[in-house]
């Protein structure tokens, strides 16, 4: 089918890196596709801390990008996360737990170093029914 009257909504969310080929977060359709986050405050700048504090800072970029698009940490239905060491595991875990306590998910956490200094990278795919949003 070519009538692209009909297609679900596809536009890119957040501020791009002029550096990087892609954006912090895509719609396509009722979903959200948000690229890898590390630790970052609300103004850009690394977070190099605990894993406790990394995780949190990363989880929290995550939420800002979707509050880009109005979706929210309960929209989340599929995380991926990059360890360095996963003998943090438990650590970076209980903290996970606290901001997706009662969430409905799937996750996979895998050991990588990231290609930055940092202790954790995530990945994000949101459920959020589009609200006639377009480019």
């Amino acid at each position: 089918m070519s009538d692209t009257a009909d297609a679900a909504p596809r536009y890119a969310i957040g501020r791009k890196n002029p550096n990087l080929p892609f954006h912090p977060a895509v719609r396509a359709g009722d979903f959200i596709f948000v690229s890898g986050q590390v630790g970052k405050d609300a103004e850009g700048n690394m977070v190099d801390g605990t894993i406790e504090e990394e995780t949190r800072a990363t989880i929290e970029a995550i939420q800002r990008v979707l509050a880009e698009d109005g979706a929210t940490l309960a929209d989340v239905v599929r995380v991926t996360t990059y360890l360095e060491d996963t003998r943090d595991f438990g650590r970076y875990n209980k903290v996970f737990a606290e901001y997706f306590k009662d969430a409905v998910l799937a996750r996979t956490t895998v050991e990588a170093r990231a290609v930055i200094n940092t202790k954790v990278e995530m990945d994000a795919i949101a459920y959020s029914p589009a609200k006639g949003k377009s480019e």
